[in-house]
Order: structure tokens, then C-alpha cells, then sequence
């Protein structure tokens, strides 16, 4: 009706209906590849999809993640993780430590008598992830994780104790280490003393002690 008393062709009125609703397609679209640019410099690249996704979610742009993913391929935006490197060892500590018990004697002929562990860690987009790792020499098998946001003294403990709570080992065990301040707290410490495991740790420098736990472990 309005477009006869005006003199409109009908098809002119649904051209003009169409042509409007894509400016304001197109002006979401720009903003939203702009939100994702500035958003991926602010972050230092590190924001996935599941990131973008929120933050436009948040500015009254909700998308998918298969969308935000193509908006983010759209602007040149991905997370460009950097190789990064984490010192898990920290031997530059006063705490008491133990004799050399295993002297690198690591073709053990009976399971649950000699255990070595270590710390190794992940990079996320959260931050760091530690991961303490107890093996028993015998077996070649993990017999006791933690993992944590933290690398103190209780994720040592924690995996410890779970080898210990899993295998029942007799009294006596070697738990091989390097010298790192977690293995020489007092909370490990007390809790060799309490299930009877003698604590044995590295020579001083010497990393091969340990160092084909890393690579079993994934370091």
C-alpha cells in the first residue's frame, strides 16, 4: 500500500530493505575483526578462539567458536606460542641433603626398592603447569604424579605419597632425586622419615643422574 501511494516499485522498496540490513552486516563485521585485532595485540597473541569468543560475546557480539575461528583466520590472527623455558631445579639452597645412595646404579633386579622423581612443566595459555613425576627403576613405570600451578614442596609429596599409597612399598626404599629445594625441604624430608624411604640425591652438577627421567618424562 505504501509503495503505491508513494509511486514505489515494490522491488525497488525490497532492494532498498536488503541493501540496508548488509551496511549493518558489514559494519558488526568490521568491528568485530577490529575487537579481534586489538584484542591479539593487547594479549601478545596468546588469546585462542575460545578467548576471542568471550570477549566478543561480552561487547554484544555473540559468535560461535567455528565463527570466531573464521574471524580470527579473516584477520591474521593466531596464538603464537613461543618456546619457553622453565629452571625447575633450584640447588642454590642452604637445606640438608642426602648422600648418593643410588650412585647411578639404575638396573634395579626388584620392583619397589629403588624410586627416582622430578619436576617437569608445560606451558599453557594459563601460565606455567608443573608436573612432579615418581618412577620405579625396576618397572620403568610412573607410579606416582602431581601436578599443580605452584612448584613447592607439597607437589613432591604429593606424587610420593600416591607412588607410596599405590604400591606399599617396604621400608627402606631409595627415593633418588636431584638436589632441588623441593626435595630437600622439610615436608619431604619428614615424610621420607615417616614411611621409612631412604632419600638419596644427585652428585653436585651432575645432571645425567637424572637426566633419562627427563626425556622418559617429557621435559
Amino acid at each position: 500500500m505504501m509503495c503505491r501511494v508513494l509511486g514505489v516499485k515494490r522491488n525497488n522498496f525490497y532492494s532498498y530493505q536488503k541493501h540496508k540490513a548488509n551496511q549493518i552486516v558489514n559494519l558488526d563485521h568490521d568491528d568485530m575483526i577490529n575487537v579481534i585485532t586489538n584484542t591479539a595485540k593487547a594479549s601478545d597473541y596468546t588469546y585462542g578462539e575460545r578467548r576471542i569468543k568471550k570477549v566478543l560475546d561480552l561487547l554484544g557480539f555473540p559468535v560461535s567458536r567455528y565463527m570466531a575461528a573464521k574471524l580470527m583466520k579473516e584477520a591474521g590472527v593466531w596464538v603464537r606460542s613461543k618456546k619457553k623455558y622453565k629452571v625447575t631445579t633450584d640447588s642454590n639452597h642452604k637445606l640438608p641433603l642426602f648422600d648418593n645412595l643410588l650412585n647411578r646404579q639404575f638396573d634395579i633386579k626388584e620392583a619397589n626398592t629403588a624410586y627416582v622423581a622430578d619436576i617437569t612443566y608445560i606451558w599453557t595459555q594459563e601460565g606455567w603447569l608443573y608436573l612432579a613425576v615418581v618412577i620405579d627403576l625396576y618397572s620403568r613405570k610412573v607410579v606416582g604424579w602431581s601436578m599443580s600451578s605452584r612448584m613447592k614442596a607439597q607437589l613432591v609429596c604429593d606424587a610420593l605419597t600416591m607412588a607410596i599409597w599405590q604400591r606399599r612399598p617396604a621400608r627402606g626404599l631409595i627415593m633418588h632425586t636431584d638436589r632441588g629445594s623441593q626435595y630437600a625441604s622439610r615436608q619431604y624430608r619428614k615424610l621420607l622419615a615417616d614411611k621409612g624411604v631412604r632419600g638419596s640425591m644427585s652428585r653436585k652438577g651432575n645432571c645425567w643422574d637424572t637426566q633419562w627421567l627427563k626425556a622418559f618424562s617429557g621435559a
